[in-house]
């Protein structure tokens, strides 16, 4: 999976913006599930993708703030 710009994610619906946020919560159980395992995992990448979704999110709230507003 391509991580997403801020501006690549700002581009996005709200469906596609829910489809990110599924993917990476899987992608992060996934993780989670291998390291449990004791199988190889990059270690790195739980870092990488944990600042992903709170860029989602964070955008995604700001979009909703916004729509409520108008």
């Amino acid at each position: 999976m391509k991580l997403l710009t801020s501006n690549e994610i700002i581009g996005l619906d709200d469906q596609q913006i829910q489809e990110e946020i599924l993917n990476i919560k899987k992608i992060l159980l996934d993780f989670r599930m291998k390291q449990a395992t004791r199988q190889p995992v990059k270690s790195h990448l739980f870092k990488l993708y944990k600042r992903q979704l709170a860029k989602i999110l964070t955008i995604e709230h700001r979009k909703n703030i916004n729509k409520s507003r108008i």
